[in-house]
């Protein structure tokens, strides 16, 4: 069974840098799309970036420019590297993957896609 463990977050004011690393376990077959979900308090969940098996990534528009995706498959780690932060960047961010049996289709900021969820790992910004 698969798992995925959140960390990295905390607090840092606008215009600083996180990184944000997911810890994956429990698979020994098969491809994971993963993706980075972000949620705040009262809103909605937020795709906020995706990787496929061959490294292809996608972004929200809202990020493009400052978050990279990336994956380490050795280290079995997905990483989000968060620079030039701002507020409304604060919020509870998910590490999400799917189980393939041979290789990610397609990258997606849908949180439907997915079926297996982290805790989350909380990333405040202060202006």
């Amino acid at each position: 069974q698969v798992q995925l463990v959140e960390s990295g977050g905390g607090s840092v004011q606008a215009g600083g840098s996180l990184r944000l690393s997911c810890a994956v376990s429990g698979y020994s077959w098969g491809a994971l799309c993963m993706a980075w979900f972000r949620q705040a308090p009262g809103g909605e969940r937020e795709g906020v970036a995706a990787i496929r098996t061959d490294g292809t990534t996608l972004y929200a528009d809202s990020v493009k420019g400052r978050f990279t995706i990336s994956k380490d498959n050795a280290k079995n780690t997905l990483s989000l590297q968060m620079n030039s932060l701002k507020p409304e960047d604060a919020a509870m961010y998910y590490c999400a993957a799917r189980l393939w049996a041979t290789s990610c289709p397609r990258s997606s900021l849908t949180g439907g896609d997915y079926k297996i969820w982290g805790q989350g790992t909380q990333v405040t910004v202060s202006s």
